[in-house]
């Protein structure tokens, strides 16, 4: 004769109601999908214009400071980050900015999300990048004029080397992507790096000066 006990009943309830639950969570995917991004980060995305608002310091400095996730699988492949890229690239083309690079944090969302312009190519092309990171940094360093369209109306003297190998994943394919790039544009990949780790340019300047 077989004795369950109430021990065997609570963890038999308590299993059938994870069961439920699980069960429940795959038919909202099936049914609804996941965002994958949060509603706040869907506003900023998708509430506004193709120019998007850039952050500056220090009041937007809690964003600019932080240190930028990873993409998810899911998100590499969604229509917000599509948006969100094309919003990039239209918001550091701008005549009202006229970057050469941006990273996500100064469009107020923290993923690891640039767009740089590749000098280094014919055309010299603005690309986006997703779950970048810096491989290698590689040759002397040299000093340059830098300036950031989150600190407005300054310029400094940073030393940065002169080849980077950084790592992305293709969004379409979800595989790694190695790239090694030299000069001025390595320069830029290095500035946009910086800012999904929290650093900017000012932290690393020999010396700072107005723009007139």
């Amino acid at each position: 004769m077989y004795f369950c006990d109430m021990t065997d009943k609570k963890n038999l309830w308590i299993s059938m109601a994870a069961c439920s639950v699980a069960a429940l969570g795959i038919l909202a995917v099936l049914l609804f999908g996941v965002k994958p991004f949060t509603a706040a980060e869907r506003r900023i995305i998708n509430q506004s214009g193709n120019v998007m608002y850039v952050t500056v310091m220090p009041q937007d400095s809690a964003v600019l400071r932080a240190v930028s996730v990873d993409l998810s699988a899911r998100e590499l492949r969604s229509e917000e980050l599509k948006t969100l890229a094309d919003k990039m690239l239209t918001t550091v083309q701008d005549p009202s900015q006229d970057g050469v690079g941006i990273a996500a944090p100064q469009v107020g969302i923290n993923k690891r999300v640039i767009c740089v312009q590749r000098f280094d190519k014919p055309g010299e092309p603005f690309e986006a990048y997703y779950n970048i990171h810096i491989d290698t940094l590689m040759g002397p360093l040299k000093s340059g004029r830098e300036g950031c369209l989150s600190i407005p109306g300054y310029y400094g003297s940073v030393q940065r080397n002169e080849t980077v190998v950084v790592r992305y994943v293709d969004p379409s394919t979800l595989t790694p992507v190695t790239d090694t790039v030299q000069g001025f544009t390595a320069v830029i990949f290095q500035h946009e790096i910086d800012h999904l780790e929290g650093i900017l340019y000012t932290d690393r300047a020999d010396s700072l000066w107005q723009t007139n």
